[in-house]
């Protein structure tokens, strides 16, 4: 279906892996969020819908299905919520329905999202999670926030899936981390051991004519990161994707829309202003292999590779705008 966002679990545990979860996550320390609504939480909690902002997320699931109990799961689900809402502006859609579903183990194991499912008017977040899941396992979750990025994108043409994953796979840790859940750290040893899987191999024929695997996730993922490096460059540090985004959804935009992606690319333009950025790396990137100089990115912004991890060079041309991409003092 043109613009459905539906993703097999298959996909979703080999993103988990391509972020290399298990390896990195367990030698960064867990930040304590503080972002959460103590009153969205215990509305939850009570059984009643999560409200940010204006609008309302009905999370269902069975409070005693979990050993880590109800509190904590509405924490978790206000915590990737309010992420979410802060990074474009406010939560992108004006009614949600998540469900979660309990399964064995630990952990949380996968999620989709539709623009409407069973409900059929809203749309609709499917969530596993083990049983036996621990409060450190949903500090840790990507997948919850994963999803809820996917909410802020219109659903675009099939050929040009890879923006809607690319846009969740980026957006999802820098948002995080300006809501103070995710190291800093954490974000850029990402970045640059995925970023690679992202780039044209032989016979490469574009983002919109390649829909392999890496280039759906984590090319999108790498246009996301040149487009907000370009739009910085281009508005001396004063604007960027997150800028874009936030215009998208101002202007309608979400899941429960079909746009087309000139349209897409041409509001998120005129949000950060009027500044040709993304339609034209758009055309560069869309139907051409277009390889990106990740080692003199890197290098230009400060990230420096240190084992498993990155140290920051902030003498570095562009530190700035690596800065400011995760600093929470200009998200709000």
């Amino acid at each position: 279906m043109n613009g459905a966002t539906v993703r097999s679990d298959l996909v979703t545990r080999l993103l988990r892996i391509a972020f290399g979860c298990a390896a990195s996550l367990a030698a960064m320390p867990l930040l304590a969020a503080t972002t959460s609504d103590p009153t969205a939480v215990a509305d939850c909690v009570t059984g009643k819908p999560i409200r940010i902002g204006r609008s309302v997320i009905e999370l269902g699931f069975d409070h005693d299905a979990f050993v880590v109990g109800a509190p904590a799961i509405c924490e978790w689900t206000v915590q990737a919520a309010t992420a979410v809402a802060t990074y474009v502006g406010k939560y992108p859609v004006p009614h949600v329905h998540v469900v979660l579903e309990a399964i064995g183990g630990t952990g949380v194991r996968g999620g989709t999202t539709w623009p409407d499912r069973d409900t059929g008017d809203r749309p609709y977040t499917e969530i596993r999670i083990g049983r036996e899941a621990t409060r450190a396992d949903l500090q840790r979750d990507w997948m919850m926030t994963h999803e809820m990025v996917h909410l802020a994108v219109p659903g675009v043409p099939r050929t040009s899936h890879w923006l809607e994953e690319g846009i969740a796979t980026y957006v999802e840790p820098i948002a995080r981390a300006q809501a103070g859940q995710l190291a800093v750290e954490q974000v850029w040893a990402d970045m640059l051991h995925g970023m690679p899987k992202g780039l044209p191999a032989d016979g490469d024929r574009g983002l919109d004519r390649t829909p392999t695997w890496g280039r759906t996730y984590w090319g999108g993922a790498l246009f996301c990161l040149v487009a907000d490096v370009e739009i910085r460059r281009a508005t001396h540090n004063r604007s960027g994707l997150r800028d874009a985004l936030r215009g998208v959804v101002a202007a309608g935009g979400n899941i429960e829309q079909d746009w087309s992606v000139a349209k897409v690319m041409d509001t998120g333009d005129r949000a950060i202003g009027g500044q040709p950025v993304l339609a034209p790396l758009y055309a560069r990137m869309a139907d051409a292999a277009a390889p990106v100089n990740l080692d003199d990115l890197w290098r230009r912004l400060g990230v420096v590779a240190d084992g498993d991890g990155v140290r920051f060079d902030d003498s570095a041309p562009d530190a700035a705008i690596r800065r400011a991409i995760t600093d929470a003092s200009v998200a709000r």
